[in-house]
């Protein structure tokens, strides 16, 4: 008896449990269902993020290639420029070292000329001196032919033009004062001005700006010829700020003396 009712009661008890248990059961499926579904979405979301980054990663290293790409152009037309600069400057430099060598065998050759000009003269002035070798004017140009020869072997050819110069001034005085004609015409034979003081010698000179060459010491003489910059001159005498003067071409006459310098 008491056993048929305690089986009664553990029946009724499993049934309880039983209805229970199934009310819980679709509960808890919809449950896993939904769970299941949010870690799906979850799991797209960052599969898309993936892919996103994964493309931006590529064209960030795509964009990196062409900035290496842009660098590497640039550095090639700054190495195209600078080479084309460094050739520029080369053809100037060669420009200026033919414009240099070509000065300096016209130097050389000017140089050449005058010299062999001024020993020429030399011979002359010996000639008409007829053995007199002690005259002071044919010693000093033969001592500035002798230096302007040094000059020249030590490539010194302003220096030699210049020495020789000096030299050809010395032979025209001499030349002058022995009333030659070489190169020089001889002076006029010009009444003597009042006041007029003669130099102990003849002056080689030289007009330092063009000048008006007159016939009288003063501003209101009457112009004779116009006097080039650069023209030699042989000085005679002076009268207060004139100097009378000879051009090679023979005209004599008065310039102001701010006009002519030693050559």
């Amino acid at each position: 008896m008491i056993s048929s009712l305690i089986r009664a009661n553990s029946q009724r008890y499993l049934g309880l449990l039983l209805a229970i248990s199934l009310c819980f059961i679709p509960a808890c499926a919809h449950r896993s269902s939904k769970k299941s579904d949010d870690v799906n979405k979850l799991q797209q979301t960052l599969a898309k993020r993936e892919a996103s980054l994964e493309t931006l990663e590529d064209n960030m290293a795509k964009l990196q290639l062409r900035l290496l790409e842009r660098d590497a152009q640039i550095k090639q037309l700054e190495e195209r420029l600078n080479s084309q600069q460094e050739m520029l400057d080369e053809a100037i430099q060669e420009v200026v070292r033919a414009k240099a060598k070509l000065r300096s065998l016209e130097s050389k050759a000017e140089a050449a000329s005058e010299m062999a000009e001024a020993e020429i003269a030399v011979k002359a002035l010996k000639a008409q001196l007829a053995g007199q070798t002690r005259n002071p004017e044919l010693i000093k140009a033969q001592e500035l032919l002798k230096m302007s020869a040094q000059e020249f072997k030590k490539e010194n050819y302003g220096g030699a033009v210049y020495l020789t110069s000096q030299a050809k001034g010395h032979i025209r005085a001499a030349q002058i004062r022995l009333g030659g004609r070489e190169k020089v015409a001889p002076i006029k034979r010009l009444p003597p001005v009042k006041g007029e003081v003669f130099f102990a010698l003849p002056l080689p000179l030289r007009v330092l700006k063009t000048s008006n060459l007159r016939e009288k010491p003063d501003l209101k003489g009457k112009v004779i010829t116009t006097l080039e910059k650069g023209t030699p001159v042989i000085g005679y005498s002076y009268k207060g700020q004139w100097v009378r003067v000879i051009s090679e071409d023979g005209n004599n006459g008065w310039v102001f003396q701010t006009l002519v310098g030693s050559r």
